[in-house]
């Protein structure tokens, strides 16, 4: 009795538990998707998933089950010897045979069941088989259009392997049936085996070379994404002797396996043997031996020769892999012929040089704007918008709730009353105050405006640290921010989250989150609702686990002032013959997917900014209703789409190489490219506003230097355009090879050799304080290149507050560093006078009479006497080298 319930506690614990689990959490799944409008998307993935893993499972049972059929019907004269050997081991043999029915039956049921579970993980590869569409681009070997690839080569495989096991588990399970129904018997001599049962094996093995010899089919086609040292994708010796192998074994192998049926059917153990050692010959010859020879002894010596065909092949999918086909080469012939006038006539690029980094400006923010230890600054964004009539960059972060900080942990607390965060912290990229702090657009909470940015609905309640799930309109107040008189309260008015007022609601998601308060609290009325999936990282991956999302949302304030998510969202796959793979596989990638997420209600919106995806254009089939096109977005957001910089410099890594598009060169590596570093960490993409070679209208961009591999020198700057019509657009502006174009880390070098420089920075490092060196950006203007990098002083505790101290300005052979970058630029330009025959005026902002600059001087002057009564003698030649500068202009 005691026996019996321990193991019905066990398979409650073990199977029943689970499976209650398991159908909760699918129920509230299925309330998410209602709530979000996707139920489509849901239910198609269901049916994919219910549908793969029944065609899987039921499959093997069947197959399994007519196996068993013919193994229990078989009568065998052997009557209870079950093992002969030194002693004799008697059973009785037909209490065994009673067994071996059910316990076979109950075993095809546990593997159809793991196989109705992987299959129904397949479910992506069924509905990509199902809708694909033809790409129009065959592969240069075998001629298939890359859309078998994509869509039909993964199911396939899937098929083979789900084939071969099926073969080879019912071949078990027979070979177990009739072993103890004595069709098999093993004695000191080997194994005798009753004609009945060679007959079945025969046909079993018959059926397995099949799978073997499809095996070998589609080996073929992988050798298109195979790979090499050399480059990627199907070589001389794979072509001419590896795919010609494996054709002959797709032929060989159902020969073979029908040969050794037949030997088996017959009991002509010689005949069996033979063909199973001919296809391990050819096989061991054809793809090991042959090849290896031809590699050393034809292709190493002529490798150029003979592989320049492939070495094309794998430029050209490569760039078809990662979109680089669609960046457009532009020699830049850059020069020193910037003059003030240059400098006046790209205002707007001067003004939005971004001198703020996002580490040391997330510090400042966290302690100018924090306002409560609960908010807490997750990162800072880079966006642009119309400030006040002029075409502004900016940085943004938005204030969410960190439930980590709450002062009084609870469930009330953390589930009632304190559910969003509050408020943006929004500024300039360039500005800062004479105390060497940013300036802000919007500030404080609630939000202050100083632009015409207005933030009407605050309130974050999905975000990047948003926990894992809050309810609201309940009887108790919600937090929304505090004031000097006291806390503000609100209660939540939006359209997000799930009914939560009834019992049986509250019940399941008591079970979901694994808490009683949920089903007991007073406090949740008939209007409650539950948000959950508050998370926008996991609130997109819920709804579209097929795409791959970026590392990066950042939040954009709409034109009604409220906030809103925006997340770049991926297409991939692995399965591109010839392309380059990643670390990881994928070898196919396109940014075709801007997910949108109000902060607010967490409503979502996906829509297509990449209408030509292959990719893209089937997962549309699949889901019709999840996507919207890019046209029917709001205008007030399209105006803040941007191009993802981990994109970019994904591209930028591949196009290091892959411009080469002369398979000589590309052998070569005559012109192979990289990023360049500073320090151990390589340069990021960034975005500014400028004006581009030609181009008469300043535009956000995002750049990317390039640098000649293992070489410090400039090679080429990558920018892709962000704002429409010209969206998505990338130019490589290449420089001269034929002379110096410094690069990051040579004016890096260059900064550190300044004897003025270098003395200040040990100075102020030695004062308690430390020196943060900010990005180094190249800035493009005219045809000239301006290197800017600004530096931070902070306190050396943790609590340091970083200060925008100095910017340094790097242009030809000068090297400076002033207060603002308007000083530096003056420094370098205000006497600088446009070229001989230029129509262009100097501008107002960089003339300079001769009084003005006398009073300049004497107030450099003035500063320089303080400075050296004070002992700063560092400061104080700080100042001489202003004076000096001064009187050059005045001499000029």
């Amino acid at each position: 009795m005691v026996k019996n319930k321990f193991i019905i506690i066990l398979v409650v614990v073990a199977v029943i538990l689970p499976f209650i689990s398991s159908l909760i959490n699918f129920y509230t799944d299925w309330l998410f998707f209602v709530e979000t409008g996707f139920t489509s998307v849901f239910t198609t993935t269901l049916a994919a998933k219910v549908g793969a893993g029944l065609f899987f499972g039921v499959l093997l049972f069947i197959f399994a089950m007519i196996n068993l059929h013919f193994s229990n019907r078989a009568k065998f004269p052997q009557t209870n010897i079950f093992v002969e050997g030194r002693n004799i081991y008697q059973v009785k043999r037909d209490e065994a045979a009673r067994l071996a029915k059910p316990l076979g039956i109950l075993a095809s049921a546990i593997l159809a069941i793991l196989a109705c579970k992987w299959g129904a993980m397949q479910w992506q590869n069924v509905l990509l088989f199902t809708n694909m569409v033809t790409v129009g681009t065959n592969d240069p070997i075998l001629g298939k259009d890359i859309g078998f690839y994509l869509f039909s080569l993964p199911l396939l495989e899937m098929l083979k392997i789900f084939a071969g096991f099926t073969v080879l588990a019912t071949t078990v399970l027979v070979g177990a049936v009739y072993y103890v129904r004595g069709g098999i018997t093993l004695m000191e001599r080997g194994a005798a085996i009753d004609v009945k049962v060679r007959k079945h094996l025969a046909v079993l093995i018959g059926i397995f070379s099949l799978t073997v010899a499809a095996g070998f089919y589609l080996n073929g086609c992988g050798l298109l994404l195979s790979g090499s040292s050399t480059f990627h994708g199907a070589g001389y010796a794979d072509v001419n002797a590896r795919l010609l192998t494996l054709r002959i074994l797709t032929v060989l192998t159902p020969l073979a396996g029908a040969i050794l049926a037949a030997g088996l059917w017959q009991g002509a153990w010689r005949l069996a043997l033979l063909p199973p050692i001919l296809v391990i010959a050819v096989y061991g010859i054809g793809i090991k031996a042959y090849p290896a020879l031809l590699e050393k002894f034809k292709v190493a010596p002529n490798q150029l020769a003979l592989e320049t065909p492939y070495i094309e092949n794998t430029i050209r999918f490569t760039r078809l892999g990662y979109d680089l086909d669609k960046i457009e080469t532009i020699p830049f012939d850059a020069d020193v012929k910037l003059t003030a006038a240059d400098i006046a006539n790209n205002d707007a690029t001067i003004k939005n040089i971004r001198l703020w980094d996002h580490a040391p400006l997330l510090k400042t923010y966290s302690q100018l704007q924090q306002i409560r230890t609960y908010y807490k600054f997750f990162d800072v964004d880079n966006d642009r918008y119309l400030v006040n009539g002029q075409y502004t960059q900016v940085m943004l972060s938005p204030r969410e709730l960190s439930y980590d900080d709450l002062p009084s942990r609870n469930w009330i607390n953390e589930r009632l009353i304190f559910t969003h965060g509050n408020g943006i912290t929004f500024g300039p990229v360039s500005r800062i105050s004479k105390e060497g702090l940013p300036e802000f657009f919007v500030k404080d909470i609630p939000a202050v405006s100083l632009a015409d940015i207005k933030v009407t609905r605050p309130e974050i309640y999905y975000g990047e640290l948003s926990n894992e799930y809050v309810i609201v309109k309940t009887k108790v107040p919600e937090f929304s921010y505090p004031t000097a008189t006291g806390n503000i309260n609100t209660t939540y008015g939006g359209k997000g989250g799930v009914p939560v007022g009834s019992m049986l609601n509250k019940a399941l998601f008591a079970a979901r989150f694994r808490t009683e308060k949920i089903l007991l609290s007073s406090d949740i009325g008939s209007e409650s609702r539950i948000l959950y999936y508050r998370n926008i990282n996991e609130r997109v991956r819920a709804v579209a686990p097929f795409l791959r999302f970026d590392g990066d949302p950042y939040m954009v304030v709409a034109d009604n002032g409220g906030l809103k998510w925006i997340i770049d969202a991926y297409t991939y796959s692995s399965r591109l013959p010839y392309s380059k793979p990643l670390k990881g596989g994928i070898n196919y990638m396109r940014n075709s997917v801007k997910a949108v997420v109000d902060a607010y209600d967490g409503s979502l919106t996906f829509y297509i900014s990449d209408p030509d995806d292959v990719m893209v254009k089937v997962y549309g089939r699949i889901f019709p209703e999840l996507f919207k096109p890019m046209a029917a977005m709001p205008d007030d957001l399209r105006k803040h789409i941007r191009y993802p910089h981990q994109f970019l410099q994904l591209q930028a890594a591949m196009f290091a190489a892959y411009h080469m598009t002369d398979p000589k060169v590309f052998y070569n590596k005559e012109n192979l490219w990289e990023i360049p570093s500073l320090g151990d960490k390589p340069m990021e993409p960034y975005y500014t506003i400028m004006k581009l070679p030609g181009e008469k209208k300043e535009e956000y961009l995002l750049l990317l230097p390039f640098t000649p591999s293992k070489r410090d020198n400039l090679a080429a700057w990558l920018t892709a355009r962000c704002d429409a019509p010209n969206y998505g657009k990338i130019l490589a502006y290449t420089f001269p090879r034929d002379r110096l174009i410094y690069g990051p880390k040579q004016i890096d070098a260059r900064i550190n050799q300044d004897s003025f420089i270098s003395q200040q920075l040990t100075l102020w490092n030695q004062r308690g304080s430390e020196v943060i060196r900010g990005s180094m950006l190249v800035i493009p203007i005219e045809k000239s290149l301006l290197y800017v990098q600004p530096l931070f002083l902070a306190a050396a505790d943790k609590a340091g507050l970083p200060e925008l101290r100095r910017v340094i300005v790097a242009y030809g052979d000068e090297v400076v560093m002033e207060e603002t970058l308007e000083l530096a630029l003056q420094r370098i330009f205000g006497g600088r006078k446009a070229p001989a025959g230029s129509t262009q005026p100097t501008p107002a902002a960089m003339k300079a009479s001769s009084a003005e600059l006398a009073r300049e001087a004497m107030s450099i002057f003035e500063r320089a006497t303080n400075l050296q009564r004070q002992g700063d003698w560092a400061g104080y030649g700080e100042e001489l080298k202003k004076l000096q500068q001064v009187l050059r202009r005045m001499a000029q």
